[in-house]
């Protein structure tokens, strides 16, 4: 198990490579707009620039959620350290899944419907939802005076 300063300094240094790199892919995407490239622009890639839209708004998102776990775990001493660990877990795989699958999902595309890699979206959201619901559940069960 690690503790809290070492999972704090984890989710640290992941929220920033999140921030660095969804941070340039917006720059990514703003540059393909701006020299009206086809491979984004066209009518028929609509699907694609709607995904990878999706694909840097959600990690950049989640490189926050990142940061701001690492700033209230001091506030998280009464969950236990399998809690903590266990939503870290859940709160690494989100922001690999959900920006990942919005991704792939544009980057190889049918008639305008996603491709298989979709499939991830879905699984990152749960995996973001689980993260939170097992903390609540640790400041739940938490003792009264422990927090």
């Amino acid at each position: 198990m690690a503790e809290p300063n070492q999972l704090a300094r984890r989710h640290i240094r992941l929220g920033l490579w999140w921030l660095l790199v969804f941070a340039a892919a917006g720059l990514v995407l703003e540059s393909l707009h701006g020299l009206k490239l086809g491979l984004y622009l066209d009518v028929g890639n609509q699907t694609r620039r709607h995904m990878w839209t999706l694909a840097h708004a959600h990690g950049t998102l989640l490189g926050l959620v990142h940061l701001a776990y690492a700033a209230i775990l001091p506030q998280l001493h009464a969950v236990d350290d399998s809690r903590r660990a266990r939503a870290s877990a859940l709160f690494t795989a989100a922001g690999i899944c959900l920006p990942g699958g919005f991704f792939l999902g544009g980057l190889w595309f049918y008639a305008g419907d996603p491709g298989l890699g979709i499939i991830l979206v879905p699984i990152g959201a749960f995996a973001l939802i689980w993260g939170c619901w097992i903390l609540l559940g640790g400041l739940r069960s938490a003792p009264k005076n422990a927090s």
